[in-house]
Formats: structure tokens, sequence, C-alpha cells
């Protein structure tokens, strides 16, 4: 099968749109409330969720003809909590900060319902090409909606994006407000709820599910 046959192309874009992990399988959903409240941990945390996934893909889908029945989940777990440690510490020695404001939500990535279920559902059946853009597909649909999600919410909330002002101050100065709500967690449920609204209203292959 050609590296980037039209199948192959399907498994990558199809978690970016139409079989995204957040709005339409939902999962991940926990971390999307947790870490959205500014952009610049959002993407981190998205890009993290993309390499761990990608690669815990790829590695499980190497070994799947060796590893037992009985003990695969074990296994699985190994792999990805190696992976989550990695890049942990990689993110403490080159983004301290960052590291600091998600604080132990990267060390839970190894519970987002995200990885376990590709492990499970593709990289234990498919080939490692096939399970690394399954992953990668995966973890950017994850990451595009938290990126979304905190665009939306530091924008309204704080009047900034990555701590830059982008509301202009003659707003403030004719009576504008930031709205304080969108910086509170049940925010970021009701625009992941208003994204799986829209997502649906323009898909007919999701109303019929």
């Amino acid at each position: 099968m050609s590296l980037f046959s039209k199948q192959n192309k399907e498994v990558f874009t199809a978690p970016l749109g139409k079989n995204n992990p957040v709005t339409v399988q939902v999962l991940g959903i926990c971390s999307a409330l947790a870490v959205t409240a500014q952009l610049k941990p959002a993407i981190v945390m998205g890009l993290s969720v993309t390499i761990i996934v990608a690669l815990s893909n790829l590695v499980i889908s190497l070994l799947r003809k060796t590893i037992p029945n009985r003990v695969r989940i074990i296994i699985q777990l190994v792999v990805v909590a190696a992976l989550v440690t990695i890049v942990s510490e990689v993110l403490k020695a080159f983004a301290y900060d960052v590291s600091v404001q998600l604080s132990v939500y990267i060390g839970l990535i190894i519970t987002n319902c995200i990885l376990m279920g590709r492990l499970e559902a593709f990289a234990m059946s498919n080939g490692p090409w096939e399970s690394l853009l399954d992953g990668l597909g995966n973890g950017l649909g994850y990451a595009k909606i938290l990126v979304i999600v905190a665009f939306i919410r530091e924008l309204l909330g704080s009047g900034c994006l990555f701590g830059y002002q982008v509301i202009p101050q003659w707003c403030y100065n004719h009576g504008y407000l930031n709205n304080g709500l969108m910086l509170m967690p049940p925010m970021a449920l009701i625009i992941v709820g208003c994204i799986i609204w829209w997502q649906r209203a323009h898909n007919k292959d999701l109303q019929e599910q």
C-alpha cells in the first residue's frame, strides 16, 4: 500500500474533522476544560498529546505481534508512561513556565481516553505507518479543539492572546468589559458543546448517528 494512499490520507484527515476525538468521539473532554483558559498552555498541551499519541501508536504497532494478549494493557501503559515522562522532563527543561501552568495535567495524559482508545482500536491491528498517521491525526484533532476553545476564552475573558492585549484600549474606554465567566471551566464545556452542535448541524452523516 502506498504511503500516501487515499486510505492513509483518510486515516490522517478524518480525526481533524468528521471523526474528531473530542467533538465526535467525545474523548479528552477533561483536559479541554482544564488547560484552555489561555492559548499558550493549550497549544503546548495539544502538541504534547499529539507527540505522545503518535509515538505510542508507532511503538505498539511495531510490538503488536509480540505482545501477549493478557498483558497488552500493561505494556501499553508502560509505553505511554515512558513517553509522558520524557515530554514532561523536556517541558521542565525548555518551557518551565508553561510546565508549571499545566501542572499535573501533563502527567495525567496517561489517563487520556484518546491514547488508550487509539492503541486498542488501531495500533494493535494496523501497521506502523498507518498507526503513526492515526496518532498524528487524532492528536492534531484534539489540539485543534483545544486551540479554538482557548482562543475564544482568552480573547473574551481577558482581551489578550499570548499575554498581549488584542482588544484595543478605546473599546474599554467606551464601556467594554472582559467576560470573567470565560475564564471559568464551565465555559469551556459550553464552548465545546457549541462546536459539537455546529459540527453536527453541518454534517449530515453525524446527524444520523
